[in-house]
């Protein structure tokens, strides 16, 4: 072989790790969308009053979850939620790949039958309550090591709140 061939295998070569490459981006944007919009971010804006005046709040001065939930805004948690259906269903007893998502709130944790769930989730004893359901949804891998849902996490508090007013409300 001479130097042309070689050429042509070492670029098809990379060629093709490049369009796998491309493949797993674009399928991980469709699936779980861009959650980087906060980085760099370390201050939060409040309204004063009425006025246009604004104070930097540190980031450990943090509003309860439950308060952000009471707050919450259904109609955002359901566009969120576009990023759970692809493997998440709200109806009762329709699973897809993951268990079904209707009255998730206080429901034990893996307890939907004929579902099978990761060892870590059935490790995990309690129930589905706002303040637990918003911990997994921050970071499924670390709240619970070892799970089999492939899911980066919800960095943004709000949104959290919103999808689980949103799961609330569509639970009944």
């Amino acid at each position: 072989m001479d130097t042309m061939e070689w050429t042509k295998i070492v670029g098809g070569l990379c060629g093709s790790l490049l369009v796998f490459l491309l493949i797993q981006w674009g399928t991980e944007s469709i699936y779980h969308g861009s959650d980087h919009t906060d980085h760099g971010e370390h201050y939060a804006s409040q309204k004063l009053d009425n006025n246009s005046e604004t104070t930097e709040l540190d980031e450990s001065t943090e509003i309860p979850f439950i308060e952000l939930v009471m707050s919450g805004d259904s109609a955002k948690g359901k566009k969120v939620f576009g990023k759970c259906k692809s493997c998440h269903k709200l109806a009762d007893g329709e699973n897809g790949i993951g268990p079904h998502l209707f009255k998730i709130i206080d429901r034990d944790v893996a307890s939907v039958p004929d579902f099978d769930y990761s060892n870590a989730l059935l490790e995990i004893a309690g129930k589905w309550d706002q303040e637990s359901l918003a911990n997994f949804l921050s970071n499924p891998k670390k709240y619970a090591a070892g799970t089999k849902m492939n899911f980066s996490g919800l960095k943004k508090a709000k949104d959290r709140a919103n999808l689980v007013k949103f799961l609330e409300e569509n639970s009944n």
